[in-house]
């Protein structure tokens, strides 16, 4: 089998560019363009320049493990928490794009070649590509749907809502867009479930307003909420029905999180504030600890003394 080094490098510097950037994005950093070339460079080359070296198979899989890593960390930027990651994903990445293409090789019988940790084989380049396409496109659409999955769990808070003598404990969703006001008072979003579970089955309604959403505006009902618990912090407040998204039952207004927030920065201040009358109290009470034995050993001295001026008077009354 003849193998052009011009390809190799290309190929390999390629799909290392586009691994480098797939691990760039699950460390959410930027990816800075020089940086990700010179790395995929320096795999491509690592690629051609490799099979050349004797090395045992131990050894082999040792220096590409340690080439990976050094490329990961030319390309990242970032703490060392954005480079572990980006490392991490770099190599699952790289394990997955070749599991991908060696099942491909395998389904159209391209003649393929194992060497000492490296692998050769004769595919046409538009098959490599596009697999690598493919499979960078669905791991972006993966990392997409993932980080806005924990979005959306960062953003959940535990509920407890009071309408007359039903209470009911829900998970609901800060979104900093929902700015609806009845009367003066914040207005929370509901699902359909949630309202006929909280009022029953002929909630009443206190009004109607109208809600303006990607849809278009309807006018929609307006309930009363009693209580709504958010983070300790209690308030009335009322509720409309609209749509809801999927994990949570209700949509909480920004002037409950900003109160729920205000309370968590008091109550981290309390603490910081706290921790530095307990560190200072700490120092203080080594300070007077320290202040109260440097008396105490001379004053020992002073007792011995007295002490001993105590025997020579007795000693001296019992001679007259």
């Amino acid at each position: 089998m003849i193998v052009y080094w011009e390809y190799a490098f290309l190929e390999n510097a390629l799909l290392d560019g586009l691994l480098l950037y797939l691990a760039g994005k699950c460390a959410r950093r930027r990816v800075c363009i020089w940086r990700l070339c010179l790395a995929a460079a320096l795999g491509g080359a690592f690629a051609v320049v490799f099979p050349l070296i004797a090395l045992p198979v131990w050894a082999a899989y040792f220096v590409k493990v340690v080439s990976g890593v050094l490329i990961c960390l030319i390309a990242c930027t970032g703490g060392a928490k954005a480079c572990l990651i980006a490392v991490s994903a770099f190599f699952a990445f790289t394990f997955a794009l070749g599991g991908i293409l060696t099942a491909a090789y395998s389904f159209f019988g391209i003649e393929t070649a194992d060497g000492t940790g490296f692998y050769v084989e004769r595919a046409p380049v538009a098959l490599v590509f596009a697999g690598a396409g493919i499979f960078v496109c669905a791991a972006l659409a993966w990392l997409r749907a993932l980080y806005r999955h924990r979005k959306i769990r960062q953003n959940l808070l535990e509920c407890t809502l009071t309408a007359g003598t039903r209470t009911v404990r829900w998970t609901g969703f800060a979104d900093s867009g929902n700015c609806l006001s009845f009367r003066g008072e914040p207005v929370c979003v509901l699902s359909a479930a949630a309202v006929f579970a909280l009022f029953g089955a002929s909630p009443p309604s206190v009004g109607r307003m109208e809600v303006g959403t990607v849809n278009g505006s309807a006018e929609r009902p307006v309930f009363r909420i009693d209580e709504i618990c958010v983070c300790g912090v209690r308030r009335s407040a009322y509720a409309t029905v609209g749509d809801v998204g999927k994990g949570y039952q209700l949509i909480l207004h920004t002037a409950l999180l900003e109160e729920c927030h205000e309370r968590i920065f008091s109550a981290e201040s309390m603490a910081a504030k706290d921790k530095g009358r307990r560190e200072r109290r700490t120092l203080s009470l080594r300070k007077r600890g320290a202040s109260a034995a440097a008396p105490a050993r001379g004053g020992g001295g002073d007792a011995r003394q007295t002490r001993s001026g105590r025997g020579r008077g007795d000693g001296q009354g019992e001679a007259r």
